[in-house]
C-alpha cells in the first residue's frame, strides 16, 4: 500500500514547479538552469532531486502542461470542418513545439516515441491530442476511406515531419503552417475532392 503524501512534500514541489514556471516564463526551456530553481524554492538541490529525476523530469511536466492547456482551448472550439481550418487550429500547438530546439527534442524523447518505463505528461498529451484530433475528422469532410485512428496517427507524423524539417538548416525557410499545409491535404482530403 502506498503511503500517503505529506503536505509539505507536495507544497515543495508546488514551490519548485511554480519557479520554474516563472523562470521559463522569463528566459526559455533550455535556459532553465537547476540551481536557479532550487535557489528560487529555497531548498536543496537534493530536494530538487527527491522530486525530480532529472532536468528533463522537470521538463516533461512543464511542457506537457503547456501543452494540455492550448489542447484544452482545442477541445473547447467547433470542429474544423475542412483541412485549412485543422492546420489553424494545429498552428499553436505547433508554435509551442518548435518555440525551442530544445522543447522539439524533449518532447520527441518524452513523447512515447523512445521506449521509457513510465508514460508522463507529454506521451498522455500525445494521446489526448489523438482523441482531440479523431473527434474532428469524425466530424469534418475529410477522408472517410481509412480508419481515423490511421488518419490521425498520420496527422501526427506530419506534425514531427513538420518539425523535425523547421530544425533542419536545408528545410527551415518556410512557415510551420505552410510545410503542415500540404501534409494534411495529401493526408485528409476527400478521395477524388
Amino acid at each position: 500500500m502506498r503511503k500517503a503524501v505529506q503536505q509539505r512534500t507536495l507544497d515543495t514541489r508546488a514551490r519548485l514547479t511554480a519557479v520554474a514556471h516563472e523562470l521559463v516564463t522569463d528566459k526559455g526551456f533550455e535556459s532553465l538552469r537547476i540551481e536557479e530553481v532550487v535557489a528560487g524554492a529555497g531548498v536543496a538541490k537534493g530536494t530538487f532531486f527527491a522530486h525530480f529525476k532529472d532536468k528533463d523530469e522537470l521538463m516533461d511536466l512543464l511542457i506537457g502542461e503547456r501543452i494540455n492547456a492550448l489542447l484544452d482551448q482545442m477541445a473547447a472550439r467547433p470542429a474544423p470542418r475542412d483541412v485549412e481550418q485543422l492546420a489553424k487550429r494545429l498552428v499553436p500547438l505547433v508554435d509551442l513545439m518548435a518555440s525551442e530546439r530544445y522543447v522539439f527534442d524533449v518532447i520527441l524523447r518524452r513523447s512515447g516515441a523512445a521506449a521509457m518505463e513510465e508514460i508522463g505528461p507529454i506521451a498522455t498529451t500525445f494521446g489526448r491530442l489523438g482523441e482531440i484530433l479523431g473527434g474532428w475528422i469524425d466530424q469534418g469532410t475529410f477522408r472517410k476511406d481509412v480508419p481515423i485512428d490511421i488518419l490521425v496517427e498520420g496527422v501526427e507524423a506530419f506534425l514531427v515531419q513538420t518539425l523535425a524539417l523547421n530544425f533542419c538548416a536545408l528545410h527551415s525557410d518556410k512557415r510551420l503552417k505552410d510545410r503542415l499545409l500540404p501534409y494534411l491535404r495529401a493526408w485528409l482530403a476527400p478521395v477524388g475532392g
